[in-house]
Order: C-alpha cells, then sequence, then structure tokens
C-alpha cells in the first residue's frame, strides 16, 4: 500500500497535464491582452457551461458517501459566472445566444456522466476545477484586472473571488485532507487520478478550440 496521502499522488501525477493546461496558447495570449476581450468573454461562457454541470449534480451527490463532502455551497461559481457574464455582455441576453464549443460539451457531459454513475470520477472534476481557482486561478484574476482595467475583486472577475472563503490556504488545506480520507480503495484512487488526466485534456481541448476561433473573438 502507498503510504503517501493521496492528494499528494494527485498533485503528483497530474502535474504535467496541470502545467499544459495552465500554459497553453490560448491563455497565455489571452491573459497577455493579445487576443482582446472578446476571447475573456468567450471563455467565461464556456465555463459557464462546465460549472453548471458541476453544480447541477449537487442534490443527487449530497448524501453519497464518496462525493458528498464535496458539496461545498461556498464554493458554487455557476452565480458568480452569470454576473460576470451580464457585465461582460452590457446586460443578460447572452443567455440566449451563448452556446457550447464542441469540447466544451464533451467535458460538460462527461461530468454529468460522473455525476450520474461515479460519484468518485465526479472528484476528479470537482478537484481539478475547484482547486485550480483557489490557487491559479487567482493569478488569472489578477492579470486580468490589469489587462483589461476591472475593478479589483469587481465584475468580470467575480469567478475568481470566493467571498465565503475567508481563508483559502486553510480551506485548501481542509480539502486536501477530504482527498485523503476518500473512502475507496487504491485501485479506485487510481482511476480517480486517471479521471484527472482526462479532465485537465478535456480543458486543453477547450483552450485548442477557442484559440482556433480568436481571430474573430478580437473586438
Amino acid at each position: 500500500m502507498d503510504a503517501t496521502p493521496f492528494s499528494a499522488r494527485l498533485r503528483t501525477e497530474s502535474h504535467d497535464q496541470h502545467h499544459e493546461a495552465n500554459h497553453s496558447s490560448f491563455m497565455s495570449d489571452m491573459l497577455g491582452g493579445a487576443l482582446g476581450i472578446g476571447a475573456y468573454r468567450r471563455y467565461t461562457e464556456q465555463l459557464w457551461f462546465v460549472y453548471r454541470a458541476l453544480e447541477g449534480g449537487w442534490d443527487g451527490l449530497a448524501a453519497d458517501p464518496v462525493a458528498g463532502p464535496f458539496v461545498r455551497p461556498e464554493l458554487a461559481r455557476v452565480p458568480e459566472l452569470e454576473r460576470d457574464l451580464d457585465f461582460l455582455h452590457g446586460g443578460t441576453g447572452w443567455r440566449a445566444a451563448a452556446a457550447p464549443l464542441a469540447a466544451t460539451a464533451a467535458y460538460a457531459a462527461r461530468i454529468e456522466e460522473c455525476a450520474r454513475d461515479w460519484p468518485a470520477g465526479y472528484v476528479a472534476h470537482h478537484y481539478t476545477r475547484y482547486l485550480g481557482d483557489l490557487s491559479g486561478g487567482q493569478v488569472v484574476r489578477g492579470t486580468a484586472e490589469k489587462t483589461w482595467g476591472f475593478e479589483r475583486k469587481g465584475d468580470g472577475v467575480r469567478f475568481y473571488v470566493f467571498e465565503r472563503v475567508p481563508n483559502p490556504a486553510a480551506y485548501k488545506r481542509g480539502y486536501r485532507r477530504l482527498l485523503d480520507e476518500l473512502p475507496v480503495d487504491d485501485l479506485e484512487k487510481q482511476r480517480i487520478i486517471e479521471e484527472c488526466h482526462r479532465a485537465f485534456a478535456f480543458n486543453v481541448a477547450v483552450f485548442e478550440e477557442l484559440e482556433g476561433a480568436a481571430n474573430p473573438l478580437t473586438a
């Protein structure tokens, strides 16, 4: 039996995929201002579809012994994404026109499948998104504020502001303890790690599709 805490295994064994996602050409170009605010707006729309899938399954997972402890209302991002998108679009009309990219639709469908059929797999997606938002997402927030002149922690970047998590460092430690205490065997833990790899691959696919559509998004 591996004595390494499971949270440490997750971090170590997904490091390469995490690095690839964080250093995609799309993210570098977008946050560097090369693609314009339209790219940031479209990226935020894609996140809306992903987080609707993540949070839409919470009611069904709340009592599950594996995924239930990860149903955390204080992490909910859909309301903040909608507030950002109202601001970025100048109103609420975006909802009627918003559509997921093919890569986003596949990503959201996989999250929903895990939430429905495999709670441990859902935990993998929860981990890759929310722990990332509490960590590297804060770098994205600060860069977006500077690049497009958003008010600090204001509209446009509220997705990255966790008002109900006053001490992110302590919260992340508690989150990692939940991962370490998952009531699953070693084989299932390995499957969770593999699903984390899959989650990062979905993110990369979304970035690549956004990159391919970047030219009309520069306005």
